[in-house]
């Protein structure tokens, strides 16, 4: 509605962009953001985040768990449906068409000649796949990750693993579900990832490095060696402190709920920008983690005092030696993890927090008058024994 001055109330002055609200540019009768090609203006908007596609899926990876025989009825199932129901094009790994628990199955070898198979780190899967379904733990999710170093199709993902915090859907009516997905009626919480670059010092600077993006965390430690690890954290290039302890954990808000949650850190919404520093063990009692706003960039390098070398790994893989005058690089990187939620973004989320990491469970506080009732029973209980008691004095 407009007032007599032509102000317009109960209106959002943002404005919604795809994927998110745009925040206000101006401050005040002057203040401005400068625009600048590097500046981001969007905050992530969990409730606009909604799956579509520009045409019609027709590929699908599916990632299994591996070395697990409740997994492949599932497994199977799930194929021919793809295969016969759905007429797409299969993926899965070369492995798994050579599992031999699987080749002695009669209702795979129908169908295993209608798949399609790719080696890791040989075959480039870029292009090729619409869209992943992952069967297992959170280690399948975190390969579907490793699989795609760019661009990363959407992922659904079935809890059949131990914990399944990041996998929210039950196999039970899978076809229904991945059916909604298909048509696009979808929510997704967009997963950032780390880019990690590790710069040799007998390397030239100018030529570009390989760099590789993780979903949990990139932790430096001490290794092997007896001593404590001692580095320096740099923030876009300024010297922030030095890490004295057994190790420092660099992860993303997916990897909050991981590594990091387990030596001190916050718990943080996958949805919410920003970067996690998490010591590990460190020997200071001040030293305690901290969360810095993505897209900064943190740089570190092994302290000219240190007695020994660190070592780099990507989660919990492709562990590297970090040497004297090596430097690591981390950074947000512009490719997210579209993770298919079954519920929404937020109930997702808080309900792993409860079933997997028990969040918040306790024994339930008792109520003033359960409270009363507890101690006039009690009163009672007494009154009834002192008379007992005199009772049995005067007889």
């Amino acid at each position: 509605m407009n007032d007599a001055n032509g102000s317009v109330d109960d209106i959002d002055p943002r404005t919604r962009s795809l994927n998110a609200p745009s925040p206000v540019q101006q401050f005040g009768p002057c203040g401005r953001i400068m625009k600048t090609s590097a500046l981001v203006t969007t905050i992530q908007d969990p409730a606009s985040q909604r799956l579509t596609w520009a045409k019609n899926p027709l590929s699908v990876l599916v990632i299994k768990k591996v070395r697990d025989m409740s997994v492949l009825p599932p497994f199977i199932e799930l194929v021919r449906w793809l295969t016969q129901e759905k007429s797409m094009i299969v993926f899965v790994e070369h492995s798994v068409m050579e599992d031999t628990m699987l080749s002695s199955n009669s209702g795979f070898m129908e169908i295993r000649e209608k798949l399609n198979s790719f080696q890791d780190s040989k075959d480039d899967l870029t292009d090729k796949i619409d869209f992943i379904i992952c069967l297992g733990g959170d280690g399948t999710l975190l390969y579907a990750s490793l699989l795609f170093q760019k661009s990363v199709p959407p992922v659904m993902a079935f809890h059949m693993g131990y914990l399944g915090f990041l996998t929210p859907f039950k196999f039970d009516n899978f076809q229904q579900q991945v059916t909604n997905v298909l048509e696009g009626h979808a929510a997704l919480t967009l997963r950032s990832r780390l880019r990690c670059i590790i710069v040799k010092k007998n390397e030239d600077k100018d030529k570009p490095q390989p760099n590789l993006l993780v979903l949990n965390e990139v932790v430096i430690d001490r290794g092997p060696s007896p001593y404590l690890s001692n580095i320096d954290l740099f923030l876009d290039r300024k010297y922030i402190t030095s890490v004295q302890g057994d190790g420092l954990i660099i992860s993303t808000p997916t990897g909050s709920t991981a590594y990091a949650v387990a030596a001190g850190a916050s718990m943080i919404h996958p949805s919410v920008p920003a970067i996690m520093v998490t010591p590990i063990c460190p020997h200071y009692l001040s030293f305690r983690p901290i969360v810095v706003p993505a897209g900064v960039e943190l740089s570190i390098m092994l302290s000219p005092d240190a007695r020994s070398t660190a070592w780099v790994s990507f989660d919990g893989r492709n562990q590297q030696e970090l040497c004297a005058d090596d430097s690591l690089q981390v950074t947000t990187s512009i490719y997210s993890l579209p993770s298919i939620c079954a519920q929404d973004q937020i109930s997702d989320w808080f309900d792993s927090l409860a079933e997997c990491l028990h969040w918040n469970v306790r024994k339930r506080q008792k109520h003033f008058e359960e409270l009363s009732d507890l101690a006039h029973c009690k009163y009672e209980d007494s009154l009834n024994s002192t008379s007992k008691d005199s009772l049995l004095v005067t007889d």
